[in-house]
């Protein structure tokens, strides 16, 4: 089994639909959009403890579905079509940043690090006041 979307679409047209993703991306940054695009990377085995833990606790079954047990059995496949996604889609102005997720607090700091770097090198700043404002009054 192929995951990497050219069994259902043929494989002609998924590859056309990275082009499709960096070229979009391209048009994003070219007008000043700010792409940024985050990978979160599970290992098998602390998917297995998610999977385990949906079905033991009554409050997290119904995330829960038996679809994730047959999708769990191309957990190869599934991997090498993100991996196949995340190299032909990263590019210099729209880098993917695979990040380790089986610890939330790992995750949450690499993210949040991520984000603050990607804000510093933008400084937002706010716009200046109109002086046609000053000494206006609200009646």
């Amino acid at each position: 089994m192929t995951i990497s979307g050219a069994s259902m679409v043929g494989a002609k047209t998924w590859k056309r639909r990275y082009g499709h993703v960096r070229a979009f991306e391209r048009l994003l940054v070219d007008e000043g959009t700010e792409v940024v695009k985050v990978f979160l990377h599970i290992s098998r085995d602390e998917q297995r403890t998610h999977l385990q833990e949906r079905l033991e606790n009554p409050e997290k079954r119904w995330k829960f579905q038996l679809g994730d047990l047959d999708d769990r059995r191309h957990w190869e496949d599934y991997t090498a079509a993100y991996d196949d996604a995340i190299r032909k889609t990263s590019t210099r102005w729209s880098p993917w940043y695979v990040v380790p997720a089986d610890h939330n607090w790992a995750r949450n700091l690499a993210v949040a690090q991520i984000l603050a770097r990607t804000l510093e090198r933008l400084d937002p700043q706010l716009p200046a006041p109109d002086p046609a404002l000053d000494g206006l009054e609200v009646t």
